[in-house]
């Protein structure tokens, strides 16, 4: 059963699991933050590189992992893997440029938060733009580098991850069952 319920240190099992995985092989750990996420490469204060999430939230260690998976070698070893970002509010076109970097990252981390038996929710992070149709345009994307990820396969250590959050939350059965749709993604239709 896919749950959207707090659970007390939710995020606890997926820091272990993560430094479990990738800080012995990719000197690389997950950290809880303070408001905004964020990746920090080793430096002379710290031997490890950081990916930093937001207040403790499940989702956001999530994301920020799925962003981890997709960043290579050289942009790792960048602050926030050398990328732009633009707060809320964004104008049509620069929300169409984030929706088409950003759809690769919700996909992971759509796949990642059913493996750790928990709702996905889409977001368009751009409460102030949003226009009509946008949302569904996202979806739309999203849902298709999902079903990529599940036909092709995904990175190796997207992959690494996401079979042990599978192996530890139980979900590896549920998993191959579940019924990707777009409309779930958006939230219009409940996950049986």
């Amino acid at each position: 059963m896919i749950s959207d319920e707090p659970l007390p240190d939710a995020y606890a099992d997926v820091v272990r699991l993560f430094n479990g995985l990738f800080q012995p092989t990719h000197a690389t750990i997950l950290v809880p933050g303070g408001d905004e996420p964020e990746y920090l490469p080793a430096d002379g204060g710290c031997r490890w590189n950081r990916i930093v999430f937001a207040h403790g939230f499940l989702a956001s260690a999530l994301h920020e992992i799925s962003h981890w998976c997709i960043a290579g070698q050289r942009r790792r070893q960048f602050y926030d893997y050398g990328y732009w970002y633009e707060p809320d509010g964004r104008d049509t076109d620069r929300q169409a440029l984030f929706e088409l970097v950003e759809a690769r990252p919700q996909a992971f981390e759509w796949l990642f938060t059913v493996a750790a038996g928990r709702r996905f929710h889409l977001s368009m992070d751009n409460l102030a733009g949003e226009v009509p149709g946008q949302r569904e345009r996202f979806a739309d994307r999203v849902y298709a580098q999902a079903r990529y990820c599940l036909d092709e396969g995904m990175p190796p250590r997207a992959a690494r991850f996401l079979e042990a959050l599978q192996v530890w939350y139980g979900t590896a059965r549920h998993f191959q069952r579940y019924a990707y749709t777009r409309a779930q993604l958006t939230g219009s239709e409940e996950v049986q």
